[in-house]
C-alpha cells in the first residue's frame, strides 16, 4: 500500500465524514433540547435531494434556486413532522417516541417510492462541481472543497447563534431544563420549531452533497447515512455541536479506511463496521468523545 494511496483514501473519509457531520448536527441539535432521537431526518435529506432533482429536470431552474427551494421544503417537511407526529407526544415516555420517529421514516421512505418509484435515478450538476483540483499533491473535486468548506462555514454560524443570540439562549436554556425555561418566560415550542427547522435544512444541503458526488438517488438513499450519522453524533456526544462534527470525522474515516485497506472480501461490511465502531467508543467513553454526563434534567 503506497502512501498516496493511504492519504486518498484519509481524503475521502474527511470528505464524506463531513457529510455525515452536517446530518449528526441535526440529531445533536434536536436530542440537547427534546431528547428525541428523530430517526425521519435521513428521510427529509431524501425529500430535498429529490426536490432539487424535480426543479434542475422538469423546470430548468439555475442550482442557486433549486437549492433555496429545496432547504425551504424540507424546512418545511421537518416542522410539519415535529407538529404532528413528535408534538402530541412531548410528555409521553421516550419509547413512544422513539416508535413515532421510526413510524414516520417508514411512511416517508413508502410515500417516496410510491411517488417516484423504487428505482435508482440520476443527478447530475453541472460539470463545474467535478473539476478536480490539485492541493498539495492531493486531487479534490470542487464538490469536495465545497463540502470541508460548508462544515466549517455551518460550525462557526451555529456557534455564534447559540452562543451570541436570543434564541440561542433560549436553545440553551431549553436544553438545560425545559420547564424551567418555560417558567421563565421562554416558548419551548418556538425553539423547538427553530431546531428541526435548522436540522432539516442542514439534511437537505447534506443531501446535495452526497447525491453530487454518488451521481444517483432513490428513496431509500437517507435512511443509512442517517443511521451512519446518528452513530456520529453518539460517537462524538450526543447533544454536543463539536461532538456531531468530530464524531462525523472520526466514523467517515474509519469507514473508508475499513474499505480501502482491508480485504475485498469484508469490504462489503462497511456499514457493519460503522456500528462496531460505535460500541468500541461507547465501551471506552459512555457519553461520547465530547459528551457529558447527564445531570438532572426535568
Amino acid at each position: 500500500m503506497s502512501a498516496s494511496y493511504f492519504i486518498s483514501q484519509l481524503v475521502n473519509g474527511l470528505r464524506l465524514g463531513s457529510v455525515y457531520a452536517i446530518v449528526a448536527v441535526g440529531y445533536s441539535i434536536v436530542y440537547g433540547i427534546l431528547r428525541l432521537i428523530n430517526f425521519a431526518h435521513g428521510d427529509i435529506m431524501t425529500i430535498g435531494v429529490y426536490m432539487m432533482l424535480m426543479l434542475m429536470t422538469t423546470i430548468g431552474m439555475p442550482l442557486w434556486a433549486v437549492v433555496i427551494i429545496s432547504v425551504i421544503v424540507s424546512v418545511f417537511a421537518g416542522v410539519l413532522i415535529e407538529r404532528l407526529a413528535y408534538r402530541p407526544l412531548r410528555s409521553a415516555n421516550e419509547e413512544a417516541t422513539l416508535i413515532s420517529s421510526l413510524a414516520v421514516s417508514t411512511l416517508l421512505q413508502n410515500l417516496l417510492q410510491m411517488i417516484f418509484s423504487p428505482q435508482k435515478r440520476a443527478f447530475h450538476l453541472p460539470e463545474f462541481f467535478s473539476v478536480r483540483h490539485d492541493i498539495f499533491g492531493i486531487q479534490l473535486s470542487t464538490m469536495n472543497l465545497m463540502t470541508f468548506a460548508a462544515v466549517a462555514v455551518i460550525v462557526i454560524a451555529l456557534t455564534f447563534v447559540v452562543q451570541k443570540t436570543k434564541i440561542g439562549t433560549a436553545m440553551r436554556a431549553c436544553s438545560e431544563n425545559l420547564d424551567a425555561a418555560r417558567l421563565m418566560g421562554i416558548n419551548p415550542n418556538k425553539v423547538i420549531v427553530f431546531a428541526f427547522a435548522v436540522g432539516s435544512g442542514l439534511a437537505a444541503l447534506a443531501g446535495l452533497m452526497l447525491a453530487g458526488e454518488y451521481k444517483t438517488i432513490d428513496p431509500l438513499m437517507g435512511f443509512v447515512p442517517g443511521l451512519k450519522a446518528f452513530c456520529a453524533a453518539v460517537v462524538g456526544g450526543i447533544g454536543s455541536l463539536y461532538g456531531a462534527v468530530l464524531g462525523g470525522l472520526v466514523i467517515g474515516v474509519a469507514e473508508m479506511l475499513f474499505a480501502g485497506l482491508m480485504p475485498t472480501s469484508v469490504t462489503a461490511y462497511r456499514d457493519a463496521f460503522v456500528f462496531v465502531v460505535l460500541i468500541l467508543v461507547l465501551l471506552v467513553r459512555p457519553n461520547g468523545l465530547l459528551g457529558q454526563s447527564e445531570r438532572g434534567r426535568s
